[in-house]
């Protein structure tokens, strides 16, 4: 019987040790955790306090039923033992709860809990002065995207900073304030900070492709040092146009910051995408100078346009968009401006002795939506694409450098061989009205009269031959190369004398951004019919 009773016994203070040593363990992973302590805390105080009482009883009670004599002292000695661990045990934790309660009270006074992490900000990079004049000898790093947490692709818009200078006052001699230079302000564009007297590489990125094969395009910048306006010159808006690339990559490597009142931003190629496949198109055949200002949500071509529309054009203070003919075309270098806007007309004046011809532009088109914003735009036309022709880059150089002039931004003043150009308010194309071989007989800038052969069309079948004439007296400013013509094909646009109050908005035939007709949209079955933004550019223009 007393085995037995100490056999009980023994269990019941081991009991007691396992259960003091658990409320210990709880009371330091209490310490550990930050989450609710004050109610994890009082459980394991409680279940500590509780269990010297619940021993002693129990000891007490087997002791005195089946302990006697020398049996009954070790015994009430083990559990005095048991009782006074558990007691030791209950002071730890009282201890515990006290520091816990203290460490709540200060996270409660002080900074938030860490479940509750401060969104990180993103900062403004200082963009790195590079002399755009070294020779790059290694490729450029090509950044990757930044991770979205949404299936919608926003792109980066950028606050725009103004162009009005800081002016400093100084006091004279005599106590009165009086205005100092100007100082030019950093230029924020495209997550970076551009210093004055600087000029870096940037880069812009649509992020409408697959993150790993995504290309950036290159955005080059020159801030001067001195305040100016903000002048944006972009090329290559479809990709088959070469000769708007090296006007672009000519000026902006030849500026100095230091020279420069202002600020220089260069996009040499606009539709990567179609420049590596020599094409004027987007990858889905999509004209993208027919999409802008774009939109987020919208297609592919809508959701670039949109893109570079925020991220570059919108911190503009003027646009100079340069292209050449389209579809195996060629222009005579020219401006296409909507001359009935007074600060578009003023900025086609600035740009040196160049042929202007008024024009809305088709909707869609960077200079359009860019006016639309109330940024002055102009389209600078020369040459045909797919090659690059050393007179109409020559003539694209000399004509911004003109601007610039003008501007106040660099002391350049390009020697023009002609005083001046004519101004056209009114132009119109000649199209072929047979199908067959062009034979032209007139060249670029020729002024032809009324009814004056213009070029001869030959069925290389039949042997028929028709010849074009010209319906009104004009100048030639564009024309189709030789090449197989087909029915209705533009082949000449001739510029039409005629003064602004001749222009009438609502008749004549209107024209691209190359200006080329745009013919009303073909009959299409209703079933089969797509919408605006599907329908190709081709179906509802001649040519762009």
């Amino acid at each position: 019987m007393i085995e037995l009773c100490r056999i009980r016994c023994i269990l019941i203070v081991c009991t007691c040790l396992l259960t003091c040593n658990v409320a210990a363990d709880e009371a330091v992973s209490l310490e550990q955790e930050n989450a609710t302590p004050e109610r994890k805390t009082e459980a394991a105080v409680g279940t500590v306090r509780a269990a010297p009482a619940n021993v002693e009883s129990q000891v007490k009670a087997k002791a005195s039923v089946g302990a006697q004599g020398k049996s009954k002292n070790i015994l009430g000695e083990k559990a005095q033992s048991a009782v006074g661990t558990a007691q030791k045990a209950t002071s730890t934790v009282v201890e515990a709860r006290n520091e816990l309660k203290e460490g709540v009270g200060e996270g409660a006074t002080g900074t938030a809990e860490p479940d509750e992490k401060e969104s990180p900000q993103s900062e403004l990079k200082k963009a790195e002065h590079i002399d755009l004049k070294e020779v790059v000898t290694t490729p450029l790093a090509t950044p990757m995207p930044a991770a979205t947490h949404t299936a919608e692709l926003e792109p980066l818009v950028v606050p725009s900073v103004g162009t009005a200078p800081i002016v400093e006052p100084s006091i004279t001699r005599d106590g009165e304030a009086q205005p100092q230079a100007a100082i030019q302000e950093p230029l924020i564009l495209l997550d970076n900070e551009v210093p004055p007297g600087t000029s870096t590489r940037l880069s812009w990125t649509p992020n409408v492709s697959f993150m790993g094969i995504s290309a950036p395009t290159a955005v080059l910048v020159v801030r001067g040092a001195k305040p100016g306006p903000t002048l944006c010159l972009t090329a290559a808006t479809h990709g088959d146009e070469l000769n708007g690339i090296e006007v672009v990559r000519h000026l902006l490597y030849s500026i100095e910051p230091e020279e420069l009142a202002g600020t220089v931003i260069g996009v040499p190629i606009v539709n990567l995408q179609g420049f590596r496949r020599s094409s004027r198109y987007l990858p889905d055949r999509r004209d993208l100078n027919r999409y802008f200002p774009g939109n987020s949500h919208g297609s592919s071509a809508s959701r670039i346009a949109h893109s570079f529309f925020e991220g570059v054009i919108s911190h503009c203070d003027l646009l100079v968009d340069l292209h050449t003919g389209s579809f195996k075309r060629t222009n005579l270098p020219q401006l296409r401006a909507n001359l009935l806007i007074p600060e578009v007309a003023e900025l086609a004046k600035k740009m040196g002795s160049i042929v202007v011809v008024h024009s809305e532009g088709a909707p869609g088109c960077l200079r359009r939506a860019t006016v639309e914003r109330g940024i002055p735009a102009v389209t600078l036309e020369a040459g045909q694409p797919h090659q690059l022709q050393k007179t109409a880059v020559t003539h694209g150089i000399k004509s911004v450098e003109s601007l610039m002039d003008g501007l106040g931004m660099l002391d350049r003043r390009p020697f023009w061989k002609l005083p001046s150009e004519p101004v056209y308010y009114q132009s119109k194309w000649v199209r072929a009205t047979s199908g067959g071989i062009l034979f032209s007989e007139v060249n670029l800038g020729d002024r032809v009269a009324a009814g004056e052969l213009l070029g001869v069309i030959t069925d290389p079948i039949t042997n028929q031959r028709d010849e074009v004439t010209a319906p009104l007296e004009g100048r030639v400013i564009g024309m189709a190369l030789n090449q197989v013509m087909y029915p209705g094909f533009a082949a000449y646009h001739l510029g039409l004398q005629s003064d602004v109050e001749d222009v009438n908005e609502n008749e004549g035939e209107a024209t691209t951004e190359e200006g080329e007709p745009i013919d009303e949209p073909l009959e299409l079955d209703t079933a089969i019919q797509p919408s605006v933004d599907e329908l190709d550019s081709r179906i509802l223009e001649d040519s762009e």
